[in-house]
């Protein structure tokens, strides 16, 4: 059987209560002080089974100060019934609640005239012509218009036929989502526990099954599900639901808060958005305006940062703008919100969610915002996915990243990335999604960094990685700087080499003069043998200063092509001494069983004395050639 939310709307005392009555034999009002003052305060329910189709009411209450009680329940509703009393036509409330539905994007309904009994036929088609008037270019313009009489029962069946029929035409909701209850009841049954209620706006949520209980991020479990008071398995996008939970007390849960899939959804406290003002806004919206935004069951005080060129949206006007909420909210892109004013609490405007993750933007930077935000308002899924993925720059973002954004389930980020990556727009490194852009972007600038640097100072090997990580990949994880990297290196316009960053046809070039330099050094410490020279000795025999620059890049050129190896602090062999003490350790390895050789012999072997022993017995030790043993070593 297919299930439909239908949310009255319309002015106090206006019947919406009573009709919902005498269509399901449910009274709505449940409150003692409901029924002791003959009016609604918070929001009621009721379900009607009608064959093919099977429709939970949401009965709002009317008064201008239970608004924020109606907008709780607002927020999941596929339908609505314009509820106008025929005796009274149209009232501001019955207007209130209209422009809510027109903002919440609700996309159908019917236009039901109560209290027919009360007045004769010219008074019932003057208020007929006043809802016309009302509904006119709106979604509500052409939809069936039904006068009932609640009392008597008159025009209640053909409601119902009316009902049955919207239900029909109403499509199902999206299976792209994952499971989000927002909740806007939470009470203690004795013997049960917690119990929440509220529209279940996508997804499925099963018996047994863990949810996590937002903004607070606790973890619960689904005890029980009910829906229309019946129990069942599992419960469906669209239904109105109760869910017994277990792991939480009643007391810590409130209104507003939201159920959802664990670990897919974050609490946010900066939102850009799509704004449409009201005409009757008493004033236009501007930047640093305190208001109340209301967000599923949700409301949350914002301050608003204008990103339009002028700093204002008009009444009736249309713009984008950046919410900075005092509290964490729970929101994703497509969410729809309703404004009202701080003081007097007023309904002013709606709107959508663009970017739930927002950063706080510079007056300088708004022409960019506003043509990427745009694109996510105007885009279709691929277009905003590679936005959200341009827009995080070299960090790029992870399916998570995505997940919390949109709500989207796993294999829906697959299908939408495969979309975006057929247009070249988007690519993946390790775990993260990044723009082509910005790679190719990233990689001309490393290559200009390196450049630049090899042009500075031809004898270094490249620039070291951490400058490149500083400079480029400020903020990136460890991991992403290292997976973008290999993956720039694909690209053959530079190297990397352990802890340097070259150009792949990088040589380093020495002048004749540099070239003697080094072949002096080299031959100093050729020349030596074991008993190396000291870094100043060294330098000095070739023609240099210990704190000449140019000759440390000499002596690391040196370093780098093997001809010397650095065995302790600034003592430095020439290879060749080295092979040859390896030579003579393998020969004395032979004329012994045990392989064994102390200081003392190493000292003779070699031919030099403890200053130089120490150091390059523990060099060996590192080299894997002999492995210590009490005060002496194993030849290996």
């Amino acid at each position: 059987m297919k299930s439909i939310i239908v949310g009255t709307a319309g002015h106090i005392d206006h019947g919406k209560t009573a009709l919902v009555r005498a269509l399901t034999g449910i009274d709505a009002d449940r409150l003692p002080e409901e029924k002791r003052r003959g009016i609604t305060i918070d929001i009621g329910f009721a379900d009607l089974d009608l064959g093919q189709v099977r429709i939970g009411f949401v009965d709002v209450p009317g008064h201008e100060r239970f608004v924020k009680n109606m907008l709780a329940g607002a927020h999941g509703i596929d339908a609505v019934a314009l509820v106008i009393a025929a005796d009274e036509s149209v009232m501001p409330q019955t207007r209130e609640h209209f422009d809510i539905c027109r903002l919440l994007g609700v996309g159908k309904g019917v236009i039901v005239l109560t209290k027919k009994d009360l007045v004769d036929e010219e008074l019932l088609q003057l208020a007929r012509a006043e809802a016309e008037d009302l509904v006119k270019g709106s979604f509500l313009e052409g939809a069936p218009i039904v006068a009932v009489s609640s009392r008597t029962g008159e025009g209640i069946d053909e409601l119902k036929h009316v009902l049955r029929d919207l239900g029909l035409r109403t499509a199902a909701r999206s299976n792209d989502f994952i499971a989000r209850l927002p909740i806007d009841r939470a009470f203690t049954i004795k013997g049960f526990g917690a119990v929440v209620t509220g529209t279940l706006i996508a997804g499925e949520i099963n018996e047994g099954d863990e949810l996590e209980l937002m903004p607070a991020s606790a973890h619960v479990r689904v005890r029980g599900v009910q829906v229309h008071g019946a129990a069942i398995k599992q419960a469906n996008a669209g239904q109105r639901t109760a869910i017994n939970l277990g792991g939480v007390e009643a007391a810590l849960i409130e209104r507003g808060m939201l159920l959802a899939t664990p670990h897919r959804l974050r609490p946010t406290q900066i939102v850009d958005a799509s704004v449409q003002l009201l005409e009757r806004a008493p004033r236009a919206l501007r930047s640093r305006q305190r208001v109340r935004v209301h967000i599923g069951a949700a409301e949350a005080l914002a301050r608003v940062h204008v990103l339009e060129t002028n700093g204002e949206i008009s009444p009736g006007r249309h713009g984008l703008v950046q919410f900075r909420f005092e509290a964490p909210v729970v929101g994703v892109t497509g969410d729809r919100f309703i404004i009202r004013a701080y003081s007097p609490q007023v309904t002013i405007g709606g709107g959508t969610i663009l970017d739930p993750f927002a950063v706080k933007h510079r007056a300088r930077d708004f022409p960019a915002i506003r043509a990427t935000l745009r694109i996510l308002a105007e885009g279709d899924r691929a277009a905003r996915f590679a936005q959200f993925v341009i827009s995080a720059g070299v960090a790029g973002v992870s399916r998570e990243d995505i997940a919390a954004r949109t709500a989207w389930r796993e294999e829906v980020i697959d299908a939408t990335f495969a979309e975006a990556k057929m247009n070249s727009a988007v690519m993946k490194v390790e775990n993260r999604f990044l723009s082509r852009a910005s790679c190719d972007d990233l990689d001309r600038r490393i290559v200009a960094e390196v450049t630049a640097h090899h042009q500075r100072e031809p004898l270094s090997r490249g620039l070291s990685k951490e400058i490149v990580r500083e400079r480029f990949f400020a903020g990136a994880s460890a991991e992403t700087f290292r997976a973008m990297m290999a993956e720039l290196e694909k690209r053959a316009s530079f190297v990397v080499e352990k802890e340097i960053v070259r150009l792949r046809e990088h040589t380093r070039q020495l002048s004749h003069e540099d070239a003697q330099v080094r072949d002096a050094l080299e031959k100093n410490y050729r020349d030596a043998g074991l008993a190396a020279p000291s870094l100043a000795d060294a330098f000095a025999k070739a023609g240099l200063k210990t704190s000449d620059p140019r000759g440390r890049k000499i002596l690391q050129l040196l370093i780098d092509s093997g001809a010397l190896v650095k065995v302790h602090g600034e003592m430095f062999f020439h290879r060749s001494a080295l092979d040859d003490l390896v030579k003579k350790l393998r020969v004395q390895a032979q004329q012994k069983p045990d392989r064994a050789i102390d200081v003392g012999a190493f000292k003779d072997l070699a031919g030099i004395s403890r200053k130089y022993a120490i150091p390059l017995l523990e060099y060996l030790d590192r080299q894997r050639v002999t492995r210590r043993e009490g005060e002496r070593r194993i030849i290996l």
